[in-house]
């Protein structure tokens, strides 16, 4: 049983509760892209199909660390959450705090950390984690300068446990552009394994998954 299917186990909520749960994640993610732009950068939240699609790197056996880096409303945490099984981790780092609010109050069985992925490593070390088995990020790179991309694909590749996977979202609409062709230019020297999934459409905007492994260097 995964701790998704934990945390739902005897919960009556219908589909009217679910729909307004819903309704509400989209409401706090608008409200939050309107107030904070330089942290969110997608219209809308993931879609359930794109989640699942990011969410596959994630081990489904044994007991699994798994790290998502931007979780924001939480689009991606319940895909995460199905695969992870009982006994695993599955740990959120989110910069906004309200946010992190929001999280704490929805998704009470996520483990949330309020903090930067520029300093993953040490977060983590903060709470007694050395390695994570799957990275999934949801963190809206465009807005990062090249640095700080860099920094932080280090900070990924020094937490990723031996054979573990890194995914991210690329979007279909930017693939061509000369920010995201040196974005992947980026992930291709941080990573000795790159591969682009098929184009998922039933997103706004149609978005692909870059599957990372095997960090080309370690601290």
């Amino acid at each position: 049983m995964t701790r998704s299917q934990q945390h739902r186990s005897g919960d009556p909520a219908g589909p009217a509760s679910r729909s307004s749960s819903l309704l509400s994640e989209y409401r706090t993610f608008v409200n939050r892209a309107v107030r904070e732009p330089s942290t969110v950068g997608a219209v809308l939240p993931s879609s359930p199909v794109l989640a699942r699609e990011m969410a596959a790197v994630v081990p489904s056996v044994e007991r699994p660390v798994v790290v998502e880096l931007g979780p924001g409303t939480g689009a991606l945490s319940g895909a995460i959450a199905e695969r992870v099984p009982e006994g695993g981790r599955h740990v959120a780092v989110e910069v906004d705090p309200g946010m992190c609010e929001h999280l704490r109050t929805e998704a009470p069985w996520l483990e949330v950390l309020q903090g930067d992925a520029m300093r993953l490593g040490e977060l983590l070390a903060e709470h007694g984690i050395e390695s994570a088995d799957a990275v999934v990020s949801g963190l809206p790179w465009s807005l990062f300068a090249a640095e700080s991309q860099r920094r932080i694909l280090r900070e990924i590749g020094s937490v990723l446990a031996p054979g573990g996977g890194f995914t991210t979202i690329a979007y279909a609409h930017a693939l061509g552009m000369s920010g995201a062709r040196r974005f992947r230019d980026r992930l291709g020297a941080a990573f000795d394994e790159v591969i682009t999934s098929r184009t998922v459409w039933r997103n706004v905007p149609p978005a692909r998954v870059y599957v990372c492994r095997r960090p080309v260097s370690r601290r």
